[in-house]
């Protein structure tokens, strides 16, 4: 085979043996040994070890939440079960040392490193692989022709890498998506399980599991700095980073996504204004836009502004929301709809941490409880808003798609006010009558219970709680799934 690069191929390999040193110490690098584990690694890596289907494993998600970490976390795995390290290939992808080189050059460069006379039985992990032009159909053409050897590739810019996967590589790629930290996971890295406990809620007439805290001061506390700092599994571990959030987020994912991905991706030539439009959703998450009033604001026309929306939701950097009626049937034409960040601590790195009392709280606390329903695939969620003799919204309602029917309503807030005076939650009593439904769920700062109002019932559930559950049930849904 000839390799096409300007760099010698000697001179390549060493960067492999680089970054592969368990070719020789048996053991992946220290520090990534010492990173603890997300808990969505223990439903990727059956996928790394599936050898029944001959399919390549397509991890994917936004920049900074832990893939190449988890690659590394699934290469110590295969080490500790006896695979063979020198049977054991990753490859950073956007090294510009590798430009100009195709997968397949890169997977023979590696079998020339360590001598290898056949690549069956191996696994192979290709990291960042969004930068390889056509990586799909060179992978494509991968799978079938090493079909006992195991592909692994991740990539940053989630929708696109979707698209391409599900397009080209019909039946030979499994798809798995990484999200930023839940809750629940945040949680978790910080030791501070002890804070949960295994409890129930009364919902309607039934009495449901439900995790609830023997100390809610304390979990607020660290829910307010998961708002802050919670996405990125290595801003919550250090506090350096905390410190300067500006600089590493702003430069290592809006930036990066912004001036780098998004323009090479979809061609965006004007990448000032993308990341002028992105700042003006970042700072107003959570908030309801129409393109009327986007237009007039920015200054951009309506076709660009549609197309930068789809751009955001495809790097996964926003989540947009449309809008039914009190029925909650869908509008023919949409006019407006929310807009969230699928993170909420994207804020923090544009702007400055909030505090439990700022008045950006509310859309703040939103925009996490949002984030942890984005775990969960192919639900239709939406936000409920209308002008019939009365206005009214519902901030978050679960549609059934078959039956075309509102599942529940879930009112957001971060007060207790509520709670002693549930008769002012009128936009929820209207939609719950109009509905038939009996009972619905509020959330609030720290109070717990059952409220009765009109023949309804109210369930209050400090919101950190509500994230906090989200991020638990849908790990186990997935867990029972796969």
């Amino acid at each position: 085979m000839k390799i096409y690069s300007v760099i010698p191929p000697e001179k390549i390999i060493e960067r492999l043996h680089y970054e592969n040193p368990w070719w020789i110490t048996k053991e992946i690098q220290s520090g990534y040994k010492a990173m603890q584990r997300r808990l969505y690694f223990d439903l990727f890596f059956p996928f790394v070890k599936e050898q029944d289907v001959r399919r390549a494993v397509v991890l994917m998600g936004p920049r900074r939440v832990g893939k190449t970490v988890m690659m590394f976390h699934a290469i110590d795995k295969l080490l500790q079960e006896g695979v063979n390290p020198q049977q054991i290939f990753f490859v950073g992808i956007d090294n510009p040392i590798y430009l100009s080189l195709s997968l397949e050059d890169l997977l023979f460069l590696g079998k020339e490193a360590v001598k290898l006379q056949s690549l069956d039985g191996c696994y192979v992990f290709f990291d960042e692989v969004q930068y390889l032009k056509d990586w799909e159909r060179h992978l494509k053409i991968l799978v079938d022709s090493y079909p006992n050897t195991k592909f692994i590739v991740s990539g940053s810019a989630a929708a696109a890498l979707k698209w391409h996967s599900t397009e080209s590589g019909a039946g030979r790629f499994t798809d798995f998506m990484l999200p930023p930290l839940t809750f629940q996971e945040y949680i978790h890295l910080k030791g501070m399980d002890h804070l949960v406990l295994t409890s129930e809620i009364e919902y309607g007439k039934h009495k449901i599991p439900y995790k609830l805290t023997h100390d809610v001061k304390a979990l607020n506390k660290e829910f307010i700095s998961y708002l802050n700092f919670g996405g990125y599994p290595e801003v919550v571990l250090s506090e350096k980073i905390q410190s300067d959030m500006g600089r590493y987020i702003k430069s290592d994912i809006v930036d990066k996504v912004l001036l780098r991905d998004l323009p090479s991706l979809y061609g965006v030539k004007d990448v000032q204004d993308l990341n002028r439009f992105f700042t003006y959703i970042a700072y107003n998450t959570g908030n309801e836009f129409s393109y009327e009033s986007m237009s007039k604001e920015s200054g951009m026309p309506k076709e660009t502004l549609k197309k930068y929306l789809e751009y955001l939701e495809a790097a996964f950097l926003i989540k947009v929301l449309n809008k039914v009626d009190i029925n909650a049937k869908r509008l023919k034409r949409v006019t407006s709809f929310k807009v969230y960040l699928t993170n909420p601590s994207l804020r923090t790195a544009l702007f400055s941490p909030i505090t439990e009392t700022d008045s950006e709280m509310g859309n703040m606390v939103e925009t996490a409880i949002l984030s942890q329903w984005m775990h969960r695939e192919n639900l239709d969620l939406t936000y409920a808003r209308w002008k019939d003799k009365k206005e009214g919204e519902v901030d978050l309602v679960l549609l059934d798609d078959k039956k075309f029917k509102p599942v529940w309503g879930v009112e957001i807030k971060w007060s207790n006010r509520y709670f002693d005076k549930p008769q002012e939650l009128s936009s929820l009593i209207q939609f719950c009558k109009a509905n038939n439904f009996k009972n619905a769920l509020v959330t609030s700062i720290d109070e717990l219970g059952v409220r009765e109002i009109s023949d309804l019932q109210f369930t209050f559930v400090p919101s950190s709680l509500y994230a906090y559950n989200i991020g638990e049930n849908t790990l186990k849904m997935k867990s029972t799934a796969y």
